[in-house]
């Protein structure tokens, strides 16, 4: 008696099948997840507001600035204080200045924090 040569092709096939309907209810359970984390992203905004400053710059500037203020690709900042304002600090963290200060990085509290953190470094 001769083997079928199609019953292995099935079997791999509605293997598959079984697969893709576990993948994908595994998907939509993520999707919703996801869904319900960006309904929550303005709780999460208030909670960095209120990081520490020191913290806030270690995470977006010291890539540029140096993890000691020092500089590197983008300038000293060790006394900032003594050549810009709070205000001034503020409007370039929220602005940017030049091609090298992109702008936009923090914004509102958070670039008003930083700004004051920064201006004390005379």
């Amino acid at each position: 008696m001769r083997k079928n040569p199609v019953i292995p092709f099935a079997i791999i096939a509605v293997l598959g099948i079984v697969a893709m309907i576990i993948v994908s209810s595994a998907g939509i359970n993520q999707r919703e997840a996801i869904e319900s984390e960006e309904e929550g992203g303005g709780e999460q905004t208030e909670e960095t507001a209120s990081a520490d400053p020191e913290e806030m710059y270690q995470n977006k500037c010291s890539s540029c600035h140096g993890g000691d203020l020092s500089g590197g690709a983008g300038p000293n900042l060790q006394e900032v204080g003594s050549r810009y304002s709070a205000e001034e600090i503020q409007d370039i963290i929220i602005n940017g200045k030049g091609s090298q200060m992109p702008p936009g990085l923090y914004t509102g509290e958070q670039a008003a924090q930083l700004a004051e953190w920064l201006a004390e470094k005379k």
